[in-house]
This record gives structure tokens, sequence and C-alpha cells, in this order.
């Protein structure tokens, strides 16, 4: 079995094409590959043989191109179009997406069986001078490239700037930030626990104060759809909670047609009684202007 996984769009810019072993620049896309690996291995005995499953790390457009703003980009699949094509072509066999990347439409010849467990869906605010937005003084500098985070900053404290282009690593954006570039960055709290980076965590925002991006913290696996061998392994780790929440999320998106131009947030989840419980925004890029939806209720304009 050979296969690749995306590469979070937060984490990994650098890959090179080495199958079979770890790219020091690609550490949270490699945590998903092993965790996915490893949870076929402790599932089919078989594929824990020497030599039953090689990893192939692709690189992306959206990993290709750090001078500009995803925004600024534009189209859709930035992060997994390459991916896609290997799976299609059969150079791989499996692809393990952060599915926030994932276009609501999959290619043709595909199918995507399975989303693993979610991990937390907030985000996480990362500053070494205030421990929360709040307390950011007047005219500092947040760096996210997500419009969706920016969006919701510039509403929520209009004095603040958001600096866009902030892209690169885990470890880049940190990087940048101990340097002073900006004075706070948010990431995902999933990729910081699947890093073990967690330490770096100055305070974590609630779902009301930033609502996540539809499907993140959600791993998703994807195989041709002929392949019925595969699509039945890939099935036996679905998580089926995950599935139906992420499901719902997408098909907001879809029905927003949505793409990185458009600040888009959107959140399922199951109350006390098993019913779904969803949250969706769209907004304007500067924070102005915002609707939010719940399931059940009509829109309101939120700002």
């Amino acid at each position: 079995m050979r296969y690749t996984y995306s590469n979070p769009r937060h984490n990994t810019n650098e890959c090179e094409q080495i199958p079979t072993y770890p790219v020091i620049d690609s550490p949270l896309a490699l945590a998903q590959a092993h965790e996915t690996r490893n949870k076929l291995m402790a599932s089919h005995p078989e594929l824990a043989e020497e030599g039953a499953i090689e990893i192939v790390v692709i690189k992306t457009t959206g990993d290709k191109i750090l001078s500009q703003p995803l925004a600024d980009i534009g189209g859709k699949g930035l992060f997994t179009k390459e991916i896609d094509e290997a799976l299609i072509n059969g150079d791989i066999d499996i692809a393990v997406h952060s599915m926030k990347d994932v276009p609501t439409y999959l290619p043709e010849k595909t199918i995507l069986p399975c989303n693993l467990k979610r991990e937390d869906v907030r985000d996480a605010f990362i500053s070494l001078s205030a421990s929360s937005l709040a307390e950011l003084p007047a005219g500092s500098v947040v760096g996210t490239a997500s419009l969706r985070r920016k969006s919701q900053i510039l509403h929520r404290y209009p004095s603040l700037k958001v600096e866009d282009n902030f892209r690169g690593n885990v470890q880049t954006r940190l990087r940048k930030l101990n340097e002073g570039v900006v004075q706070a960055t948010l990431l995902a709290l999933a990729g910081l626990r699947r890093l073990s980076m967690t330490e770096n965590v100055t305070s974590t925002l609630s779902i009301d104060e930033m609502l996540p991006a539809v499907a993140q913290g959600a791993i998703g696996i994807a195989c041709r759809s002929d392949d019925e061998k595969m699509a039945s392994y890939l099935a036996s780790l679905n998580n089926e909670e995950t599935r139906l929440a992420v499901s719902c999320e997408r098909a907001f998106l879809l029905t927003l047609d949505g793409s990185c131009r458009t600040p888009i947030a959107g959140y399922a989840s199951k109350d006390e009684d098993g019913n779904c419980i969803f949250k969706g925004l769209v907004a304007s890029p500067d924070g102005t202007r915002g609707m939010t939806i719940s399931l059940g209720t009509f829109p309101r304009f939120l700002f």
C-alpha cells in the first residue's frame, strides 16, 4: 500500500518528494499520516508487516506559493489537487487530508469513506505580551492567513491590525512571533495537540469568541471509488459522529459556494438529547458585516 497525505495549510509548506520516511518541514502532516498508519496497522494485522505501508509526500500548489495570501492565490483544492491526481492515476492508494482543506466537491473516481475521530475544534491564542485578544493594546498586529479569523478579530477588536500574509509552518509562525513581526497569532488547537506543542498556547478561544473553520480538527481519508478493498480498510476506521458533524458543516459551505476568498465558519455538534446543533457565519473580510445562522432558526445579521 502506498499512501500520501495533504499538508495542513498552517503547518506544511516545504515538503519534498521523499517516500517512506519523514520530511522535517512537515511535522503536522506526518503526525496525521502516522496516526492513520498506526490505526490501520492496529485494525488490520496484515498491514503491520514490514513494507506493507509506504508514506509518500506530495508538494501541492498551496505549499509552493508562500509569498501571497491564500485569498489572493484563489481557486479550490490548493492543498489537495496534486494529491487527488496522484490518487486517480494510481500512484498512491489512499490520501490523508486535513478536512478543512478539502473542496466540497470530490474529484471524480474518488470517495472519502473515513473521518478519524475529531480533535478539539477551537483556536489557540498565542502571544508573548497579552493573555487574550482583549488585552492586546490598540495597534497590535495579529498574524493570520485566515480570512475567517481576520474577520472575527476585526469585528470584535477593531483597534487591532491583522497581517494576513502570515504563512508557513507552526515553527515558522512561532519564530516570527518571537522575533516581534507580530504581537500575537491564532492557530488551530488540534494541530498543536497533534504536535504535542500545547505549551505554546497562551489561551484557548471559546466557540462563541472565534467560530472555527468548517471541518476544523478533522482528518479525512480518501481512496479511489473502484478500490473496494481500500474502502473497506478505511471504513473500519471511520468515526460516525465526526463524519456526521463534518458533513453538516460542509453542506453549509457547499450551499454558500464558499472559497478562501470569503470568511465562512461553521460548527456542528450534539446536544444532550443527541440532536444536531449547528452554528454558521459568513462575513466580510474587514469584519464590518456578517450574518449568523443556527440550525432551526432564521439567519440574522450579526454586525
